[in-house]
């Protein structure tokens, strides 16, 4: 049984990317399960920091992208948007080079938060990162000007 209230395509999440930090960090959603989501980050001179390891920003990023794509799947999108109140990650294994996937899981699907897992592995399966995100649901137009 699926999760999804307002699914949409690999590709449309792709190309929703267009223009923004996902497209910039190279971002590519990759697989939409009945109950995870999944995409792909490079790590080169985008999403390295200085001492030529991924940098924790851009896993973060990572994280939330997924997390909160995946929210705004679970919920009517003509109603509800999911924006992000509260992340945090774990770095546990530096990674230099290839593709970072990450996976992320609701935990809670409340009405008006939700939480998610984030796991991000590197190409040889060894996990880099792991993420919690709340996802705050709110009405749309309650955010003012």
């Amino acid at each position: 049984m699926t999760i999804w209230k307002s699914p949409r395509s690999v590709e449309e999440l792709n190309s929703s990317g267009v223009g923004t930090l996902v497209e910039h960090l190279g971002i590519r959603f990759t697989e939409i399960s009945d109950d995870f989501i999944r995409g792909t980050m490079p790590v080169d001179a985008r999403t390295r920091q200085p001492y030529g390891l991924l940098h924790g920003g851009a896993s973060v990023a990572l994280a939330e992208t997924l997390g909160s794509m995946g929210a705004a799947m679970c919920v009517d999108a003509k109603e509800y948007l999911c924006v992000g109140q509260e992340i945090n990650a774990n770095h546990v294994r530096g990674a230099r080079t290839g593709l970072v996937t990450g996976t992320a899981r609701p935990v809670h699907l409340g009405g008006r938060s939700h939480v998610w897992t984030i796991e991000i592995l590197d190409d040889a399966g060894k996990l880099v990162c792991t993420s919690r995100l709340t996802i705050a649901i709110i009405r749309r137009g309650s955010l003012g000007a």
